[in-house]
């Protein structure tokens, strides 16, 4: 069970080997005898792109020399969100890695010769470190399960940490997240972005009913607009899930920008409690409760100290965030011809019922 790939797109591993061994000799011109081994699929994570692990050895300088290796292909037909943001992706980590506020894997190279692999491609340094996967859900089985109360203290601090470290970026660092021209950044790229999101998936066949229900949830939303918008990068997708962790559950690398923007600073935040709640809190329904792990009340109190804003209006950007989440597991849903939930349940969710 724990075994599980659930990589979106596959392909023949010996050939991708071959292929990157002469692309990695024209990126290192002093190296000779490149080659590329042990590829693989992580395990148990990854739904939007295509991620395989490699070793790369050479010789330079009569010595011999091995570099750990992931190489991130960007979306093909499965593609989960209608922003393509896969240049942004490896230009946010690039910022992220450079100035030392975020532990990211270091961006090595960036493809943009969609001949090589059928599509551009970046590769990264591999991070040692363990994953809190989804399948299956880290809080029935593995490491975090079988974890002590005080690991996962110390796992669920280090992650509020570095998720709060995020809101101590300049923007001015990360001006190429900007939105179109009505909605450059702040709570409107965000609002922007889903609305977008909406129709597309109305374009790309999702059934009436969902789409009434989410468009539903906006319109109540927009009656009661937060007061409270602290400017601040978003990461997309802040959960411990695309977080790795060492040995003694401090992380090692935070994962997955492929959808960032400039939307503001509680956008993680709320995602970051929902999943939470979702995946080990105390009305889990992937998982089960783990002691150790911070309350939600916690959770914001440690963000708030460590990032220096405001959590004010947090409910709000929590009901946001699960239209977000609704509008990514209809999307799912229509790639792999499934439904992945009900539309009372949805009703239900997102307040609308």
């Amino acid at each position: 069970m724990s075994d599980v790939i659930v990589a979106p797109e596959t392909r023949d591993l010996a050939e991708l080997g071959e292929t990157l061994s002469r692309w990695l000799g024209q990126r290192l011109p002093q190296a000779r005898e490149v080659s590329v081994h042990n590829l693989t699929y992580p395990r148990g994570a990854g739904q939007s792109h295509e991620t395989i692990l490699f070793e790369a050895r050479w010789r330079e300088d009569g010595a011999e020399r091995t570099l750990g290796c992931v190489v991130r292909i960007k979306p093909g037909h499965f593609t989960v969100f209608p922003d393509n943001l896969f240049d942004e992706q490896y230009q946010v980590m690039r910022v992220l890695h450079e100035r030392g506020t975020v532990k990211v894997a270091e961006p090595l190279w960036l493809e943009e010769d969609p001949t090589l692999l059928g599509k551009p491609f970046f590769v990264m340094r591999k991070v040692e470190g363990r994953v809190p996967v989804s399948i299956p859900p880290y809080a029935r089985e593995g490491w975090v399960a079988e974890a002590s109360p005080a690991e996962r203290r110390r796992m669920w601090e280090s992650g509020v940490r570095q998720l709060a470290a995020i809101q101590h970026v300049p923007l001015d660092a990360a001006r190429f997240l900007q939105g179109p021209p009505h909605a450059r950044e702040g709570l409107a790229q965000e609002w922007d972005k889903y609305l977008r999101f909406i129709r597309w998936l109305e374009d790309e066949g999702a059934a009436h009913g969902f789409l009434r229900v989410l468009d539903a949830a906006l319109a109540r939303l927009e009656t009661s607009w937060p007061s409270n918008q602290p400017e601040g990068l978003v990461w997309g997708d802040a959960r411990l899930g695309n977080m790795m962790f060492d040995d003694d559950f401090e992380v090692a690398a935070v994962m997955d920008w492929e959808q960032p923007s400039l939307g503001g600073a509680l956008h993680d935040l709320a995602w970051f409690v929902e999943i939470c709640e979702t995946m080990h809190g105390r009305n889990s329904v992937v998982g089960r409760y783990l002691e150790g792990m911070g309350t939600r009340e916690e959770t914001v109190a440690l963000w708030e100290d460590v990032s220096g804003k405001s959590a004010a209006d947090l409910d709000w950007y929590v009901d946001f965030a699960r239209v977000k989440m609704s509008c990514t597991g209809v999307r799912l849903g229509l790639l792999r011809g499934t439904v992945m939930t009900d539309e009372a349940s949805m009703s239900r969710r997102l307040k609308v019922a």
